[in-house]
């Protein structure tokens, strides 16, 4: 087969590329290695059905009802996916690799393709990263975070191993169904990249929730016990019903890349420019494989570069890249910019603030009074440096804030904001107004 665009996986940024070259009469093949991934890892194992967990554990659904209904609304998602590629590109599934820089041969259940292409774009992704601990291959009752998501009965006792986002995610989700739940993180700070007040607030929250969060804990092994798993670090000894293995997630290169000039990072994540290219210049690397921050929008983001490189002389890169992000604990944290610390790093002289939320008439309203919100800003110029929310509607909120900080406000264009009310957003009047 000949194709002048090959696009290898079905994420955000693929997807949206294979859409857009085809609206531009390109011809394009899309391979995707599972028909359960259509339209990527957020839809599929991601960001929709975990959010869709969140939102029915907070809501009072029974867990058994709660997998249900997530898993009805990702068939919905993955076949409104593969349909609205499948009417403008040719979808393949089969698992790829490089025969040579461009040759792609797939292997499918009923035969091998051999597809040559002018172009080839690589946005396969990432796989947890699954440590090397004592019997976790033979323990019972241990699941990614793929597998955890489809347990039919809710865990008595959850431990999850990682302290990260994705682990907390999961965590205060458990929590809210009824679970007890065990957080093991090696490292001896919780969430280290976080203000350290924002941090404290979090894992107050979270201990509310029945999250217990042991910090340093450096796991020996694991095993089975009376059909139960047993964890044992260098201190003690957990029993669980289930473990959740969230140590990460590391990128999908398994495509016979030694077959091509492609090269990997220190990290394996395949080395790109600012254009996205690889050592291959008509190769091209997008999203979690190509070490981008993995959240499903710079994956979309990425899409942007690529499209650029393509139709419009590359004038944007992944050169400054400031973006938001949220972790979605109840209520989820939200970040823009620079944490207090960071910013005296940097050399910037700051001045701060902060608010508690149940100070937010909004929040009183729905009865969501739980967290903290802290705002970094330039002492010289009073430009907002950073923003950290941890309450409810962070996600929406930081949106603009985000866009605020590019676009260079000062504290006192939001302290002075005209917002509805009652909102949560009107909050940031108070926050940017106790600014001193």
């Amino acid at each position: 087969m000949q194709t002048k665009h090959l696009i290898i996986g079905f994420g955000k940024a693929g997807k949206t590329l294979a859409k857009t070259l085809a609206q531009k009469g390109e011809s394009v093949i899309l391979v995707e290695q599972s028909a359960q991934m259509y339209g990527g890892t957020c839809i599929n194992i991601g960001c929709i059905p975990s959010k869709k967990m969140k939102f029915l554990a907070e809501n009072g659904s029974d867990f058994h009802q709660a997998i249900i209904k997530k898993n009805e609304l990702i068939r919905t998602l993955n076949q409104a996916n593969f349909e609205m590629i499948d009417k403008v590109a040719t979808v393949i599934t089969g698992k790829a690799s490089f025969i040579d820089a461009h040759t792609v041969q797939v292997v499918r259940e009923q035969d091998t393709l051999t597809i040559k292409a002018d172009h080839i774009y690589i946005n396969t992704g990432a796989l947890s990263r699954i440590p090397n601990i004592d019997g976790i291959d033979t323990a019972q009752n241990v699941y990614d975070s793929t597998g955890i998501m489809q347990l039919d009965k809710l865990p008595q006792h959850l431990v999850i191993i990682g302290g990260g986002y994705i682990g907390l995610e999961f965590a205060s989700s458990f929590a809210e169904f009824g679970s007890r739940v065990t957080v093991l993180e090696t490292g001896d700070i919780f969430i280290p990249k976080e203000d350290r007040q924002i941090a404290d607030a979090l894992l107050g929250i979270l201990n509310d929730q029945g999250v217990s969060v042991k910090l340093s804990q450096k796991i020996q092994k694991i095993g089975n016990q009376d059909g139960r798993t047993l964890i044992t670090t260098e201190t003690e000894s957990f029993l669980a019903d289930a473990v959740l293995i969230a140590t990460g997630r590391q990128p999908n290169t398994d495509l016979a890349l030694q077959n091509t000039q492609i090269q990997l990072t220190e990290r394996g994540f395949i080395a790109v420019n600012e254009h996205l290219q690889t050592h291959e210049p008509h190769i091209y690397a997008m999203g979690d494989v190509a070490g981008s921050p993995q959240f499903t929008y710079m994956s979309l983001d990425d899409f942007r570069v690529v499209r650029s490189h393509l139709f419009d002389g590359g004038k944007y890169t992944t050169n400054n890249r400031t973006f938001p992000y949220s972790v979605f604990v109840n209520p989820p944290l939200s970040v823009a910019g620079l944490t207090e610390q960071a910013a005296k790093d940097q050399g910037y002289q700051v001045k701060t603030a902060t608010l508690l939320a149940n100070a937010i008439p909004k929040a009183k309203v729905v009865e969501k009074t739980q967290g903290m919100l802290k705002a970094v800003v330039d002492a010289d110029t009073d430009k907002i440096l950073g923003v950290q929310l941890l309450c409810e509607d962070s996600h929406e909120m930081i949106n603009f804030v985000d866009l605020s900080i590019r676009q260079g406000l000062t504290y006192q264009d939001l302290a002075n904001h005209i917002f509805t009310h009652p909102t949560m957003s009107e909050s940031l009047n108070d926050l940017f107004g106790a600014i001193s």
